[in-house]
């Protein structure tokens, strides 16, 4: 028996913590008025910057369009987002926080961050860097096992 079997379900822990995770940031943010998908496809819209393409901000949540369409629409009526059809391409649309969007994506940013604190707590910057190094490899090492297995 290898001591990779004897180790404690990693990724059920893993699981559970996502989970948890993001409880506590929606949590946290329901006084924006804003669900989970609504402050995921915020912060991912955040991350990816302004005049982002629907498209691009399915696959950064890998999501299908229509979830993504119905979220966006949620958003738009909260005058949170706005749509605007795409110069290279009319019809495709970018994305933008609209100036109230602006300032609750500001708000929701110190919300997460609360929520980090507490939940790194007590743990050293020195754990979470080796935390961090330990879960971006097994990302690694599973996305080149499921390119080897789509190859075979």
């Amino acid at each position: 028996m290898s001591t990779h079997e004897l180790k404690p379900s990693i990724g059920g822990a893993l699981g559970r913590i996502h989970r948890l995770w993001r409880q506590a940031i929606t949590s946290a943010v329901s006084p924006l008025e804003l669900t989970e998908s609504r402050w995921a496809v915020m912060v991912h819209l955040d991350h990816l910057g302004d005049g982002c393409s629907q498209t691009a901000l399915a696959t950064a949540l890998a999501i299908e369009m229509p979830s993504l369409t119905r979220t966006l629409n949620q958003l738009e009526d909260q005058n949170l987002i706005e749509r605007r059809i795409s110069p290279n391409d009319r019809r495709a649309h970018t994305l933008w926080f609209t100036e109230n969007g602006r300032l609750v994506m500001n708000d929701l940013e110190e919300r997460i961050q609360a929520v980090r604190t507490a939940i790194y707590g007590n743990v050293d910057d020195e754990q979470l860097d080796q935390l961090a190094a330990v879960v971006c490899a097994m990302e690694s090492n599973l996305h080149q096992y499921l390119n080897t297995r789509r190859g075979a």
